[in-house]
């Protein structure tokens, strides 16, 4: 995901000590890093420790980016790097439910239950393909923004969401997901 270039700027300007430039680009991402951790960790207190270690880890490691066009996308694959060692040490990998992360649009009793279990079914994915598809899915990303924050081919991005749906649509095995899988397997 590029930024823009008063974003580049400010990278370069915080890669050459400049505090309050750091400041100004954590700011502009913490949402969204937050959440991620959030996502992971499944805790407000761990998600903050999370945070914090991403940004001690993103500040010590600026001056070593060698594109900052790429800054966002290098602060979420350190965030992912993060919640991965702190699970590791914790010893258990559990998301959150949706309804906890943002207001639901609809108060219908039928799409909650639906958002649910499909939350419920991609909480017992395994890591690499629960990974890819809250990127793509919950955080937006490309599949080749995806393939930079992993450090992975685009081929194997997609092969995981493919693989990830089709271990939703057999955990679900209902109407309303087919419908939502066949979308989403269009749009990518």
């Amino acid at each position: 995901m590029f930024i823009t270039t008063k974003q580049q700027s400010l990278v370069q300007l915080a890669q050459n000590g400049d505090e309050q430039a750091f400041y100004q680009l954590i700011e502009q991402e913490q949402h969204k890093l937050y959440r991620m951790a959030y996502v992971y960790v499944q805790n407000e207190n761990d998600a903050v420790e999370v945070f914090q270690q991403t940004i001690i880890r993103a500040y010590e490691g600026l001056p070593q980016l060698k594109d900052p066009q790429y800054f966002s996308t290098w602060l979420t694959r350190i965030i992912i790097n993060c919640c991965k060692t702190y699970l590791a040490k914790k010893n258990s990998v559990q998301l959150v439910e949706p309804h906890t992360l943002e207001d639901l649009n609809s108060t219908s009793p039928t799409y909650i239950e639906e958002e649910l279990d499909l939350w419920h079914a991609l909480c017992k994915l395994e890591e690499k393909y629960k990974t890819v598809l809250l990127l793509r899915f919950y955080q937006d990303y490309s599949v080749k923004d995806i393939a930079v924050i992993l450090q992975c081919p685009e081929g194997t991005v997609k092969t995981h969401i493919r693989r990830g749906l089709q271990s939703l649509r057999q955990q679900l095995k209902g109407a309303y997901i087919d419908e939502w899988v066949q979308s989403v397997e269009r749009s990518y």
